[in-house]
């Protein structure tokens, strides 16, 4: 091979392995940007959310039914016990069901106060319920401090590309994180720890009284 030749050569050579230097750069780049704790991509934080439920009311209905009303104590319960603010009773306007509809919305104001739920913090709206056909609900709504993670569902990057350094896709552990975030009935128990209650003197006494009374048989064993 000539001098021209073998320049040729190395010059093809060096272009392959500048092509293929750059794609592998390229690929650890991409993935090393991501973290691969799954924790670290979707953290359980604290934040307000609003939290609704929907009744569904029947023309006919004249008031909300002994079920009904069972779900509507649940909801204001649950408000009780977290949150001080406004919750929100949004009735359908314009549907077919709307007179049923309003009845039912006084029944759960009277529910709500005997709740404990005070009469200031209770707004009445409407919405329209073109959408919602002849069973449009009515809605109960109130912000408070949950723990949440995601959103999930999010691709940033194709996981067909993201087999190198065999890491977590983005998305990994997103459903798990949410899960757990739902489970939690406090929120500010993440943020530090509750303080001690006083000691229970009465208890403490008795099991002093039951160490100082025990007594040890001692056997002499063959």
């Amino acid at each position: 091979m000539n001098r021209a030749g073998r320049i040729s050569a190395t010059a093809v050579f060096l272009g392959i392995a500048t092509l293929l230097g750059s794609c592998a750069n390229r690929d650890a780049t991409t993935t090393g940007s991501l973290p691969d704790d799954y924790r670290t991509r979707h953290p359980i934080v604290i934040g307000e959310a609003e939290k609704t439920i929907d009744i569904p009311i029947a023309t006919g209905d004249q008031g909300l039914t002994r079920g009904q009303s069972e779900v509507v104590a649940g909801f204001a319960a649950e408000y009780m016990r977290t949150s001080k603010g406004i919750i929100r009773i949004i009735i359908p306007q314009g549907a077919i069901n709307s007179g049923a509809a309003a009845a039912a919305a006084s029944d759960t104001r009277r529910l709500l106060v005997r709740m404990g739920v005070q009469k200031n913090h209770i707004l009445q709206s409407s919405y329209a319920a073109a959408d919602y056909g002849q069973a449009a609900p009515i809605r109960l709504a109130y912000v408070a401090i949950t723990a949440q993670a995601g959103p999930c569902g999010e691709w940033p990057a194709d996981i067909a590309l993201n087999t190198v350094e065999n890491r977590n896709y983005y998305n990994f552990g997103c459903a798990s994180q949410s899960n757990l975030a739902a489970q939690i009935a406090n929120p500010n128990d993440l943020l530090g720890p509750r303080r001690m209650t006083p000691a229970d003197v009465q208890q403490r006494a008795t099991g002093i009284d039951r160490y100082r009374s025990a007594t040890t048989e001692l056997r002499d064993t063959p």
